[in-house]
């Protein structure tokens, strides 16, 4: 099956820059097939290597719209940053598998604008090795739940046309049911993987939040009704799917907007098809402020919001307003069906309490995604 690259791949980047040790991966050939030659070059080291430090805004900016193929030297797989934050939040045992770092989206309240530095969108082409650190944990522990996702730095599925690394993994993940994939996206780039049988421990996941907020903050993201279409024909094609309600944003009308988002979901998608919603509210760097009031102004709802210091050293709303918010959506959603599997994201123990009355570890069906595991640290 012939899956060619989208023009709106090709057209986004201004460059794609081709490490001479990435020249015969499966991306470089996809690449230089589909890009125009003017577009490419195959160089022996990273572009703009003689940036060091923060970057600015016109740097994080160009990082967005250049790309640079190459191989990964560090380790793949590893545990959600969350978990390093024990004695503060509650962390459900996410593990990350990181194919590539930067996002060609542009969200004003995105955490990489603080997390990155790095100049230049990358892809690493050595997904063989990968897929191999993947193999030597699973086979160790092919019977507990772990669950992998592929969105920490880098979108699940914006460039997976590019890569088609969706049908490596979903191929990998059939030999150990007990594991979960988990695709993590603000796109609506599914029909790549559409054609394969669904394993039914791949889930497709959207990060989502009501029209106005994506329309206001999500630049560059496939659009409210984009994504539910996606997500409904991977329903259809039989994937598991999952909402990421993340980050909730306070705007004068917030309760009609997520009241409307949740009638929307609970609308269009059963319980039986959703595997877990989760819930969180906007939080970020302090160093991150400036650089989103230089790229985004003042008049954004992220920009101009009162966020006080809390846990993880990050900005986010009052307790009691972060508390109110989790409670409203949650019985919203539970007013049309109790079934609903709901957790809160990078939140404290405190904040479990007051918003669900219990912690995670009582909570039905959220035992095992807090339930610590064994393996890699």
């Amino acid at each position: 099956m012939e899956i060619p690259v989208p023009g709106t791949i090709v057209d986004h980047f201004e460059k794609v820059f081709i490490d001479e040790k990435s020249v015969d991966s499966s991306a470089a050939k996809r690449v230089i097939k589909y890009f125009p030659p003017e577009k490419i070059k195959v160089v022996d080291e990273q572009p703009w290597t003689d940036h060091r430090g923060e970057l600015s805004a016109s740097q994080f900016d160009r990082s967005k719209k250049n790309l640079f193929l190459t191989p990964f030297a560090g380790q793949f797989f590893k545990r959600c940053p969350g978990a390093t934050q024990k004695k503060t939040l509650t962390c459900c045992n996410y593990y990350v598998l990181n194919l590539g770092s930067q996002c060609n989206m542009n969200c004003s309240y995105c955490y990489l604008q603080s997390y990155l530095n790095s100049p230049i969108m990358k892809i690493y082409t050595n997904i063989d090795q990968a897929l191999q650190e993947l193999d030597e944990m699973a086979v160790k522990h092919a019977d507990l739940p772990y669950r992998v996702g592929t969105g920490e730095v880098i979108d699940s599925l914006s460039l997976d046309e590019l890569t088609l690394y969706s049908r490596e993994l979903i191929s990998f993940f059939r030999k150990y049911p007990r594991w979960t994939l988990e695709f993590k996206t603000k796109s609506d780039r599914v029909d790549q993987f559409l054609d394969l049988a669904p394993a039914k421990n791949v889930v497709t996941s959207w990060s989502i939040n009501p029209p106005l907020v994506i329309n206001s903050e999500e630049h560059g993201t496939a659009r409210f009704h984009e994504r539910l279409a996606a997500a409904e024909k991977c329903a259809t094609a039989g994937f598991s799917l999952a909402f990421h309600i993340d980050p909730m944003i306070w705007h004068p009308e917030w309760k009609e907007s997520y009241s409307g988002l949740v009638r929307e979901l609970t609308s269009r998608f059963s319980v039986e098809q959703v595997n877990v919603i989760s819930l969180g509210t906007l939080r970020f760097q302090p160093e991150q402020r400036h650089l989103m009031r230089e790229r985004f102004g003042l008049r954004s709802l992220v920009t101009s919001a009162e966020m006080f210091p809390s846990e993880g050293s990050k900005l986010r709303y009052d307790a009691s307003l972060r508390h109110e918010m989790f409670q409203f959506v949650r019985k919203e959603f539970l007013s049309n069906d109790p079934r609903w599997n709901i957790f809160l994201c990078m939140e404290t123990p405190e904040t479990w309490i007051q918003s669900f009355d219990k912690t995670p570890m009582q909570v039905d069906g959220l035992k095992d995604f807090f339930r610590p595991l064994p393996g890699i640290g």
